[in-house]
């Protein structure tokens, strides 16, 4: 997660901690070599230093050196993207969870000695609380089918930082950056300022309620894509071969979206860390306040990014057992006839074609799941004289029963009970509980007796 440059650096709590990782780490290095874990050993080490390195270049990247060069600046965001790809590299999956575990416990650190003791107090009270539904939620979808506990880590530390590139893009925005690549310039842009413009320029001759309800859909779209994009990213490469079935991959796919939404509940200001100085830090403690608006969030809004993520984890897997997939349509008489086009005029290999299909429909159907839930909540906001139920929205009568029925129902319905229910059948499929064996880099498909 990016670090806050406006915050004071003191170099001496600096090399405290650096010297507290440093002797960590070398004790550690010692109780593995004696253990003979080399790959945890090896894991502490590096994720300590993935971290160090994202911290100092984060740190310096918003400094005014490099803020008065947009060509530094793009040096120093390359770097980020090294460090990145290297965080998720190719080791087996406990020493994948163990560098990205590393990784997060020193960048929060790092975050929790630079904040005051009171910013400090609310937000491991955040991070606690945030803990709680996030291991109901695990435990609820986990028991379809058991999960090494490596894996959900895993996939759990990723969604985590699944929340980086958004925090990252967000920081570069507000402190109006610009990268300098010598061949082209990027300056990042606001997602809301740039639908707006988008839909002043294209839209003409319409009110201006709907040229805001427009942009604000499309603004949403362009948060889905991007933190969909992110999800996805994290759990096609932390999840690698890790795979067995379609319900694997549906269950990290919820595992990697819980992580997400812990991240986001502790990380951003107006969520968790604001209930509890809201409600808890002060002299009169509201406790029915604190946990209505913590219970609203690990519900809804947890929800959304389970059931987004969740199908998106779905089409991956089928795209993932494409193979498999096709051979079995193939015996039952099963016909792809949009595949079977595709293949005859493009000429590519059905099973090629058939992966992007899924890997797109599901990226899509997360990116309109996420914005229409984003959109429905925020409604209420945007239209004039701000409605709070039905009987508001639709102008109905003082003694209508539907001033009863809020407008927030309608995605709580739509999510947590027609998400939970769509999700549950998904899961009850055989053919989705179906173990095919893991994609090997020859891609071909081996049963799971034959590499136990």
């Amino acid at each position: 997660m990016p670090i806050d440059p406006s915050l004071p650096f003191s170099t001496g709590k600096t090399a405290t901690v650096l010297v507290a990782v440093l002797l960590l780490a070398g004790l550690d290095v010692l109780c593995r070599v004696r253990n003979r874990n080399w790959h945890l050993a090896f894991a502490a080490v590096l994720g300590t230093l993935l971290s160090l390195g994202f911290i100092t270049v984060t740190r310096e990247l918003f400094s005014q050196r490099f803020a008065d060069s947009p060509h530094l600046m793009a040096f120093g965001v390359v770097l980020l993207l090294i460090g990145w790809r290297f965080l998720f590299g190719g080791w087996q999956t406990q020493t994948k969870a163990a560098v990205l575990g590393t990784a997060l416990f020193w960048i929060m650190l790092q975050m929790l000695v630079r904040e005051s003791a009171a910013d400090r107090t609310a937000h491991l009270i955040a991070i606690a609380v945030a803990l709680v539904p996030a291991g109901v939620w695990c435990a609820l979808f986990l028991s379809y089918h058991r999960e090494r506990v490596s894996a959900v880590l895993l996939l759990f530390f990723a969604g985590i930082l699944s929340t980086a590139p958004i925090l990252f893009y967000d920081a570069l925005v507000r402190h109006k950056v610009e990268l300098q690549f010598f061949f082209f310039r990027v300056v990042p842009e606001s997602f809301n300022a740039s639908a707006h413009s988008f839909v002043n320029g294209q839209l003409q001759g319409v009110s201006e309620v709907q040229t805001t309800l427009v942009a604000l859909f499309l603004s949403f779209l362009c948060v889905g894509f991007i933190e969909e994009g992110s999800k996805y990213w994290v759990l096609s490469r932390a999840g690698g071969r890790i795979f067995e079935s379609i319900d694997d991959v549906m269950q990290l796919a919820i595992v990697t979206a819980i992580g997400f939404a812990f991240a986001e509940n502790v990380s951003q200001s107006g969520y968790f860390v604001n209930f509890i100085r809201e409600y808890l830090l002060k002299p009169e403690r509201d406790w029915g306040g604190f946990l209505g608006n913590v219970t609203g969030r690990a519900i809804l809004t947890n929800m959304v990014h389970i059931v987004s993520t969740g199908i998106m984890g779905y089409f991956l897997g089928l795209a993932i057992f494409a193979g498999p997939r096709l051979r079995e349509a193939e015996e039952l008489g099963r016909r792809y006839r949009v595949l079977e086009y595709l293949h005859d005029l493009l000429g590519f290999e059905k099973k090629s074609i058939f992966r992007i299909e899924m890997v797109l429909t599901g990226f899509a159907a997360a990116v309109l799941l996420h914005a229409i839930s984003n959109f429905l909540v925020t409604l209420p906001d945007v239209l004039p004289g701000n409605p709070r139920t039905i009987g508001d929205l639709v102008g109905s009568g003082d003694g209508s029963p539907l001033h009863i029925i809020s407008i927030i129902l309608v995605p709580s319905l739509l999510y947590v009970v027609g998400g939970f229910w769509l999700l549950t059948w998904l899961f009850e499929r055989k053919e989705n509980m179906k173990r095919r064996g893991h994609l090997v880099p020859t891609d071909t498909y081996v049963v799971v007796e034959e590499i136990a």
